[in-house]
């Protein structure tokens, strides 16, 4: 495998081993011709309002996200209501109107069920021709979408809310980062706002009811963790960096609206008699060693698992240090476990997400990227005509299973080539030290992340009586760009 790339630039190497992540993986790197014949046999016809399709065009919508986002699912715009109240409207792309249930291309996107993002290459979910294109609520162009409309109180509580299918119009394509850059005084309002009269004033409403709704959660003791994500920066094709992307106020905006939309989508399936896909986080299995890195830090919480007293401890640590709580986050995500989806039936308790502190919470706004999204619309869309469910609970229960093991196996595809890609980084720096959080401690290994670098490593000497949490020095003793790995040894003291 490596002969045949001798000469290859960073972002070439970064590709290839991409697609052979996916393949090992059993997910599939590429459309089948007849997938996109039938993605170029859509036609492209502008949406009329009607009966059961409101013209929403006029309303202030725009979307935020990554710079480099083509698949844009949601819009968002407020409107002020007397007695502290707002009304905040969501619109979620309609992607089921051009995505029949058991076509070619509904297949393909529930074989992956994820579009999957490694270090060099974007794999979507659907081919560019809807994702980008038909199915985006690009800018300046009419697209159908399902709206998720939710009254907020002057405390953060969803007091009422409705869902209806609408025509609507994205006046400015924003960014995270300019977004947040002016809302929190640093800059200018990007020139996309200062071209919307009355823009300005809704995303500062946008933003109030946003700090409102995160509030009442943490109230309810959702977990306020942060964590520091990075993507490779590359000068030409030749990686030189990892850039960190933090959260900031302006993606705070967009993930509070979607837990506030994604639990009336849930409440309304349940209203309606429907069965759903939940996405839920189980009590913690090692609720025992969070216990012990509290006591290191002279904090205390109890013996049974209690997400108040976990959130409390958060709250105090992030008070206190800052520059290291994304270390503590990451810790606490590893202890957590991973998520999963479920199958549920109306009238069943279901489990909730622990991290969230929400019980009634389903996967809703993002049908371009997320197949679990895609069948919640359908769900949803038949629930809003009184059509009988288009799915049996069997077929949810196997469709919530497949989407938890393929999305495990994207991570760690995209984990793989990330540290491909750190490893490209890494390779000239063979014997050095550095600073390091335990991420991880099985049977299968002891993997570490380095302070400097948000790299992660394998922790191969050196390993015993080290857990989860703790902090350690290691030397680099190895790189393998093309099996993803980074070996580390313990430093001696």
């Amino acid at each position: 495998m490596n002969s045949h790339l001798h000469g290859a630039t960073h972002r070439e190497i970064l590709v290839h081993l991409s697609d052979i992540a996916l393949r090992e993986r059993r997910l599939l790197p590429d459309f089948p011709p007849k997938t996109l014949a039938e993605a170029h046999q859509i036609e492209s016809e502008r949406p009329v309002a009607g009966k059961d399709l409101r013209d929403m065009r006029g309303l202030l919508w725009a979307s935020i996200d990554n710079d480099d986002s083509r698949d844009l699912d949601q819009l968002t715009v407020a409107e002020p209501l007397p007695d502290g109240k707002t009304k905040v409207l969501v619109a979620i792309a309609d992607v089921d109107s051009l995505v029949p249930l058991a076509s070619r291309l509904d297949k393909h996107a529930g074989h992956n069920t994820t579009s999957i993002y490694t270090a060099a290459k974007i794999y979507p979910m659907l081919p560019e021709r809807l994702s980008t294109d038909l199915t985006s609520l690009n800018f300046n162009q009419a697209r159908l979408a399902v709206v998720i409309e939710m009254v907020v109180d002057a405390v953060g509580i969803v007091t009422d809310a409705h869902i209806y299918r609408a025509v609507v119009h994205n006046h400015a394509k924003l960014a995270y980062n300019s977004v947040a850059a002016w809302l929190d005084g640093d800059s200018e309002p990007p020139v996309a706002i200062q071209r919307v009269p009355g823009l300005e004033d809704n995303l500062r409403l946008q933003n109030s009811v946003a700090q409102r709704l995160r509030a009442l959660r943490h109230l309810h003791d959702a977990l306020n963790l942060e964590t520091i994500q990075s993507k490779p920066v590359f000068d030409g094709d030749r990686v030189i960096g990892l850039e960190k992307d933090r959260k900031n106020c302006a993606t705070e905006i967009i993930e509070d609206f979607m837990i506030a939309a994604n639990g009336v989508t849930a409440r309304y399936l349940e209203a309606h008699g429907f069965p759903s896909i939940r996405r839920i986080v189980r009590v913690p299995d090692r609720w025992d060693r969070l216990v012990g890195i509290a006591a290191q830090m002279g904090a205390e919480l109890p013996d049974a698992p209690d997400s108040k007293a976990l959130a409390q401890f958060l709250i105090a640590q992030k008070r206190a240090d800052p520059l290291r709580f994304p270390d503590l986050s990451l810790t606490v995500i590893k202890l957590l476990g991973s998520g999963e989806y479920v199958a549920e039936l109306p009238g069943e308790e279901g489990q909730g997400h622990f991290g969230l502190a929400v019980k009634d919470y389903t996967h809703s706004t993002a049908p371009n990227r997320r197949y679990v999204d895609l069948i919640t619309q359908r769900l949803l869309k038949a629930a809003l005509v009184g059509s009988p469910s288009p799915y049996s609970i069997g077929e949810l229960e196997k469709l919530a299973a497949h989407c938890t093991t393929a999305e495990d196996e994207v991570n760690k595809a995209e984990r793989q080539v990330g540290k491909s890609a750190a490893a490209l980084l890494l390779e000239h720096r063979i014997g050095e030290h550095f600073e390091g959080i335990v991420t991880g401690a099985a049977q299968k290994g002891t993997w570490v992340r380095l302070l400097e670098l948000p790299i992660e490593g394998k922790l191969v000497e050196g390993y015993r009586g080290v857990d989860v949490g703790d902090k350690i020095q290691v030397v680099l003793i190895a790189t393998d760009v093309f099996r993803g790995h980074i070996d580390l040894r313990r430093a001696r003291s």
